[in-house]
């Protein structure tokens, strides 16, 4: 075990655990490590939040893309408008 600088076989043997579970504390400990470090959420969770913030992302840029077409009509309209009235 890295901590201790023993294999990890003689720290089960001095807790009196089976090395594979030992192995399962410790992995079981890196992974909450990992968690809190990335603010207490799993890859999953992080997925999940990860989709509606594109979605938003895509849906404000053809807002902005909807925007300008809109405008250009609206040009269209006046100097339509302007060469009608001629």
């Amino acid at each position: 075990m890295p901590e201790t600088g023993k294999p990890a076989a003689e720290v089960a043997r001095d807790l009196g655990v089976h090395e594979g579970t030992l192995q399962t504390w410790v992995h079981r400990a890196k992974a909450r490590a990992d968690a809190e470090a990335t603010g207490g959420l799993s890859e999953s969770e992080r997925e999940e939040l990860r989709r509606p913030r594109e979605e938003n992302a895509r849906q404000r840029k053809e807002i902005a893309e909807l925007g300008m077409e809109r405008d250009v009509l609206k040009r269209s309209v006046v100097l339509w408008a302007k060469e009608a009235m001629k």
